[in-house]
C-alpha cells in the first residue's frame, strides 16, 4: 500500500515538472524523491515517469492517476479546514456548576491559573447547590460540576472524588474553643447548642448516627442548609457549627473563631462530575485537569490522605 509521503512526492513532481523542484518544495533531498517515486511505481505496477534528455516526462498512466491524487489532496485540505472550524467554535466556553464553598476557595485559584495558560477560554461559573448541579449536568446545561455529599450521583460520570472530615467551628471565646483538640460531639451535643442544617443536614452527613442528629436539631435555634452560610453565622451568633474544613478555614482566616477536629468520623464528600467523557471538549478536559490538580494539591485534602 502506498503512503502519504509517496503520494506527496508524486504530486509535487507532477505539478512542478522536475525532481529538483519537488525536492526543494518538500525540503528533502533529490534521492529521497526518486526513491519515493520508485516505491510508488512498484506498488502501482506501472511507470509514472520516463526519461527524456536530462529531464523526465509523465506517462499517460501517471496523468490519469494524478487526477485521483489531486482529488484526494483537495479532500484532505477540506478536512484541515473542518478541523480549524471545530477548533474555532469550541474555544472560549466551558460552563461549570460549583457549590458555594468551592466557588470562594479553590475555584478562584484555578481560574487564575487558567487565565495565564488559556487566556482565550471563556469560563462560565454558576454557583448552585449539589442537587441543582447534578440536574444541570444530566440535562447537559453544564459541562462540569463540582458537588458535595456522598456519591453515587445518577446518570453522571465522576472525574474525581475525595472525602475529608467535618470539623467543629467554634467562637474563640466559647467554652468549647480548644484549638486542635478533638471534640467529642456526642458529649458536646448533650449540653451545647449547634447551628444545624434543617432536615437536610446533619442527617445526611455520612456516618452520623440518627440519635446524634436528632439531639443536635433538638437544641438548635438556627438551621440553615448551606455550610458556608452556617460558618459565617458562628462568629456573629456565638454558636458553634459542624462544617466542612474548607468553609472553616476561610472563616478562621478572618479571625474570631477556632477550628476543632471531631472525634467522630463524619465524611464530607467532594467530586467533579460531567455527563460523560464523550461530551467533553478539549477546553473542558483542560479545565478538569487544572481542577483535579488543584484538589490534589490542596493542603486540606492532602492532610486527609
Amino acid at each position: 500500500m502506498f503512503n502519504f509521503r509517496q503520494l506527496k512526492a508524486f504530486d509535487n513532481v507532477m505539478r512542478l515538472g522536475t525532481v529538483t523542484a519537488a525536492a526543494k518544495a518538500l525540503n528533502v533531498s533529490q534521492p529521497s524523491i526518486t526513491r519515493l517515486i520508485h516505491e510508488l511505481e512498484s506498488t502501482l505496477g506501472f511507470s509514472l515517469f520516463i526519461r527524456k534528455g536530462r529531464g523526465i516526462i509523465s506517462t499517460i498512466e501517471a496523468r490519469r492517476f494524478h487526477q485521483a491524487v489531486e482529488s484526494a489532496f483537495i479532500n484532505i485540505e477540506k478536512l484541515d479546514e473542518l478541523a480549524a472550524s471545530i477548533r474555532k467554535k469550541t474555544v472560549g466556553k466551558v460552563s461549570v456548576g460549583v457549590i458555594p464553598t468551592v466557588s470562594l476557595t479553590l475555584m478562584p485559584k484555578v481560574l487564575g491559573q487558567s487565565s495565564k495558560t488559556e487566556g482565550q477560554n471563556h469560563i462560565e461559573v454558576h454557583v448552585r447547590n449539589t442537587p441543582a448541579i447534578v440536574d444541570a449536568i444530566q440535562l447537559q446545561q453544564f459541562d462540569l460540576g463540582i458537588v458535595s455529599r456522598s456519591p453515587p450521583y445518577e446518570s453522571v460520570h465522576i472525574l474525581y472524588q475525595a472525602s475529608v472530615n467535618y470539623v467543629a467551628l467554634i467562637p474563640e471565646h466559647h467554652a468549647l474553643a480548644e484549638p486542635d483538640k478533638s471534640l467529642d460531639l456526642e458529649k458536646a451535643a448533650a449540653t451545647e447548642e449547634f447551628i444545624t442544617f434543617g432536615n437536610v443536614y446533619p442527617l445526611d452527613m455520612h456516618g452520623m448516627a440518627p440519635r446524634l442528629a436528632e439531639q443536635l436539631q433538638k437544641n438548635a435555634q438556627y438551621s440553615i442548609a448551606n455550610l458556608l452560610a452556617a460558618a459565617s453565622l458562628v462568629k456573629e451568633t456565638g454558636i458553634p457549627a459542624i462544617v466542612d474544613p474548607f468553609s472553616a478555614q476561610m472563616m478562621a482566616e478572618k479571625g474570631g473563631v477556632v477550628i476543632r477536629p471531631l472525634l467522630q468520623s463524619l465524611n464530607y464528600h467532594i467530586a467533579i462530575i460531567t455527563r460523560g467523557l464523550d461530551t467533553m471538549t478539549r477546553e473542558t478536559r483542560m479545565l478538569t485537569d487544572l481542577l483535579i490538580d488543584g484538589f490534589q494539591n490542596d493542603p486540606i485534602i492532602k492532610s486527609h490522605r
